[in-house]
C-alpha cells in the first residue's frame, strides 16, 4: 500500500465521485466514470465503492488506478456539513395480528378469448 497521497484541494463540497474523476483528467467522460465506478474500480476511504454519485468530502480518500489522493478543502471555501450516518439497526415494529395483504387497486379483467381458428386474442381499438 502507498502511504503517499496526491492533494486534491477542493473549492467546494460535496463532490459527487463520478465528477470528481472528470473533474481530476482520470476518465475520458461521465458514461466510463460511472461504468468503473460500478464495477469496483475505485475505492473511497479505503473501501470499494459503487455509488457513482457518492458526495465527497474534505479528508475523504480516493484511490484510483493505483494512485491516493487526499481531498482537502480550499482555504476561501466553507466546509459543508456530513450527513450523519445511523450505525445502529432499524428497529420496527411488529404487531401480534398477522397483516392482510394488499389487495390490488387495479380491476381484474377477463382475458378475451382466444380464437379456436388462428390461435390469436382480438385487439380491440376502441
Amino acid at each position: 500500500m502507498n502511504d503517499e497521497y496526491i492533494e486534491i484541494e477542493l473549492e467546494e463540497e460535496p463532490i459527487e465521485l463520478c465528477k470528481l474523476l472528470k473533474v481530476l483528467d482520470l476518465v475520458e467522460g461521465g458514461g466510463q466514470a460511472k461504468n468503473l465506478i460500478s464495477e469496483g474500480y475505485v475505492g473511497v476511504n479505503h473501501e470499494i465503492c459503487t455509488i457513482k454519485r457518492k458526495k465527497l468530502y474534505s479528508g475523504d480518500v480516493l484511490e484510483f488506478d493505483g494512485e491516493w489522493f487526499q481531498l482537502t478543502l480550499s482555504e476561501d471555501a466553507t466546509p459543508a456539513q456530513r450527513p450523519v450516518q445511523n450505525t445502529q439497526p432499524e428497529v420496527t415494529k411488529t404487531s401480534t395480528t398477522e397483516a392482510t395483504p394488499a389487495k390490488s387497486k387495479r380491476k381484474r379483467t377477463k382475458k378475451p378469448k382466444v380464437d379456436e381458428k388462428t390461435g390469436r386474442r382480438p385487439i380491440s381499438f376502441g
